[in-house]
């Protein structure tokens, strides 16, 4: 497994315990009701892994609300 799978991976388990979500749901926010994975989290992993987690969640939520996925 290639460093950015294992961090996408990383993205979806710890959105999922933060928002108490399953895994699978937060997959489909990510992917289904948004392209956040292909166009927010894939093209910005350089910058993205280099964070702490709670820096991670915490952009990666606000980028959900912003474009609708969470209230």
């Amino acid at each position: 497994m290639d460093g950015k799978t294992e961090f996408i991976i990383f993205c979806i388990e710890n959105l999922a315990v933060r928002l108490q979500e399953n895994a699978a749901a937060v997959y489909g926010q990510l992917t289904k009701q948004s392209r956040i994975l292909f166009d927010y989290i894939i093209p910005n992993y350089e910058i993205l892994h280099s964070q702490g987690k709670e820096y991670i969640l915490d952009d990666i939520i606000e980028v959900m609300q912003e474009e609708g996925v969470l209230a």
